[in-house]
């Protein structure tokens, strides 16, 4: 099942099925608690490994991280790859399965029922972010903005894009308490 995801959607949606890709969406969502923890443990790992890849070249290890990321994001939330991951500030509902593609709330054509305007046998992306965020820790998040899709960055690996940041920021701050504790 894995495998063929990396094939791409098409072998994927024939094999599972679009029913059963959108009941492993809804699973995301209802354990996006649990899920919210695992991805925090493999960011941590990730930044962890950063001087591994930087040494190795992150241009090197792109391709096979990507690879791996839509394998298990494909699979758990229906993933795009847009390049510029959402899912911890969405309640782990994917803005990019709104048929809209809207990352910063819904349209106004939610129906009674929760249900999208344009498919109404789906749940509204984010009626269902909302159920989400609620079991989530960082449950402070869902109400920032989300920057408009950069489609450069579509197939890319956004978990090795935050693993660089947050790599870089630990680096930064770590220079800089190096630097006050030299002037005490």
């Amino acid at each position: 099942m894995h495998l063929l995801y990396v094939c791409g959607k098409k072998a994927t949606t024939k094999l599972i099925g679009a029913k059963t890709m959108y009941k492993v969406r809804l699973w995301s969502v209802r354990h996006a608690g649990l899920l919210e923890k695992v991805y925090n443990a493999v960011e941590k790992c990730l930044v962890r490994l950063a001087p591994v890849f930087e040494r190795v070249g992150y241009e090197r290890v792109e391709k096979p991280m990507a690879l791996i990321e839509k394998s298990v994001k494909g699979v758990l939330f229906d993933c795009q790859m847009c390049g510029q991951c959402a899912l911890s500030s969405t309640g782990m509902s994917c803005p990019m399965n709104c048929p809209k593609t809207l990352r910063n709330g819904p349209c106004g054509g939610v129906r009674e029922n929760g249900n999208c305007e344009v498919k109404p046998e789906m749940a509204c992306v984010w009626v269902e972010a909302v159920k989400g965020h609620a079991l989530m820790q960082s449950a402070n998040n869902l109400n920032e903005v989300q920057f408009p899709v950069d489609y450069t960055l579509k197939g890319s690996s956004s978990w090795l894009r935050v693993a660089r940041e947050k790599a870089a920021e630990t680096a930064a701050a770590n220079s800089d308490d190096a630097l006050t504790s030299d002037k005490v």
